[in-house]
């Protein structure tokens, strides 16, 4: 018989357990998506917080015919793998870190099996090189930005991360193991200052009240530092704020943002300047880039380098090549690629985007790169009736990946080789598929480890045209 939702039970598989059921369970490996992996009598249970080697309790969370989800509420005996977590968030453990209490070593051994299992399981492919992960040499503090919200615990303004799996609870941070010190102590700041000037947060329930999010922003090479408070309709004392947070830290520069949508969402809004310039600067790969406030950029420093330096040594290029750059953001691989090719061309659907990157062009003093602002589903076609047809088309989509039609324009321009900068590595399998389909060999993988204690992967594949 199944046991009681609360009760730690071990029903055969028949009964399939209920949401609330508590199971002691093995865990055997990790899953794709970053939760560990446990069999009971066949059936799949996916714990999110299990590692494996752990023997825990898990509480039923989700349960269908064949898995359940579940997560890790004790552990019997931890795996020898598992170390003390270093964050000192409140509650059941940072959801901005889930891997911070396993080995380093052994975070990478699973991402890189989670890649090449992706390419080989859901994307049917073989015959690919699969090179190995490149690690972070110090896997703490990486991050050069960071967004957190406001919130209320018993009557106490808090700042910090949405509990796990809770979209109205905010756990407070004093100090985040992947933030930089000057992150740290700009956000205990702001929230110091907020509190005592008894500002309300916003309740999404409700939709009313003030403070919604901060924003902190750094540049690692260069020392720049952006505070943006991104607040309901409104008005406060911002003057004030910026004089104590410039008092404190001398190079910040502070910005405001007001939202007025009932969601809580950091990005559009009016913004005003309120210290500082309105953009920060950071140096990647021997280039120097201009970054406006809410423009994508990688939030590790180091380890984006590496990827993009992998990119361009994936790509091959000559001096001669012409390059097509989708999804190009600012231009940091396309302003990256100008200096070994012929010539650059850049497309993104974000004209604020194409704006930094024709602005980062013109600072680097690149010629050779030039930027198109639109749709890649529609652009391909008559970009090629202005430009010539690309021998390299690199892509670096969002999570998930590129549609079908997308991969079609790509195939119609025939580039000899594609480079393809990934963020999900089950997003890239079955894009490769839709490629191999369209006359392309998966040449070579590599992971690179951009997001250490957490379940993210990044990757850069190489596909050539045969024959």
């Amino acid at each position: 018989m199944n046991g009681s939702p609360g009760q730690t039970t071990s029903a055969p598989q028949s009964a399939r357990p209920r949401r609330g059921d508590r199971l002691e369970l093995s865990i055997e490996s990790i899953a794709q998506g970053g939760a560990g992996l446990a069999r009971r009598e066949g059936y799949v249970v996916f714990v999110e917080g299990g590692f494996p080697g752990d023997t825990v309790v898990a509480e039923v969370t989700k349960s269908k015919r064949h898995f359940a989800h579940a997560r890790a509420v004790e552990v019997i005996e931890p795996s020898p793998d598992r170390l003390p977590i270093r964050c000192d968030q409140d509650g059941d453990g940072c959801p901005g870190s889930p891997w911070q209490g396993f080995r380093y070593e052994r975070q990478l051994e699973h991402k890189q099996r989670l890649v090449e299992e992706a390419l080989t399981r859901l994307g049917g492919l073989e015959g690919f090189a699969m090179e190995p992960i490149v690690g972070s040499e110090d896997p703490w503090r990486y991050r050069n930005k960071l967004e957190y919200s406001f919130g209320e615990t018993d009557g106490r303004l808090v700042l910090g991360f949405h509990a796990r799996g809770s979209w109205e609870r905010i756990e407070d941070v004093r100090d985040c193991v992947l933030a930089s010190e000057q992150n740290n102590a700009a956000r205990n700041l702001v929230r110091d200052w907020c509190a005592e000037e008894g500002l309300s947060t916003y309740d999404r329930r409700e939709s009313a009240g003030f403070l919604r999010n901060l924003v902190v922003r750094e540049g690692r090479r260069t020392g720049d530092l952006q505070l943006r408070l991104v607040t309901s309709p409104g008005d406060f004392r911002a003057e004030a704020l910026a004089a104590a947070v410039t008092e404190r830290l001398p190079e910040a520069g502070v910005l405001w943002t007001r939202m007025d949508t009932v969601a809580e969402v950091s990005q559009g809004g009016t913004t005003a300047i309120v210290t500082g310039p309105e953009r920060i600067t950071e140096e990647l790969c021997g280039l120097r880039f201009s970054i406006s406030a809410e423009a994508f950029f990688q939030t590790n420093t180091d380890m984006a380098e590496r990827l993009y330096g992998l990119a361009v040594d994936y790509a091959a290029l000559e001096g001669r090549q012409r390059v097509y750059d989708l999804f190009c953001g600012i231009g940091t691989l396309s302003l990256s690629l100008a200096l070994h090719a012929g010539e650059v061309w850049g497309v993104d659907i974000v004209e604020e985007a194409i704006g930094d990157a024709e602005r980062n062009a013109r600072a680097n003093e690149i010629e050779n790169a030039h930027f198109v602002a639109g749709d890649v589903r529609h652009i391909l076609r008559p970009l090629a009736e202005t430009a010539p047809r690309p021998d390299l088309i690199v892509v670096d989509p969002p999570r998930a990946g590129l549609s079908k039609k997308v991969v079609a324009r790509m195939a119609e321009q025939r580039p000899r080789r594609i480079v393809y900068v990934s963020c999900n590595p089950t997003t890239l399998a079955p894009n490769a598929a839709q490629l191999s389909a369209e006359g392309y060999r998966l040449v070579k993988v590599r992971p690179v480890d951009m997001f250490p204690h957490t379940p993210h992967i990044e990757c850069v594949a190489v596909l050539e045209r045969d024959g």
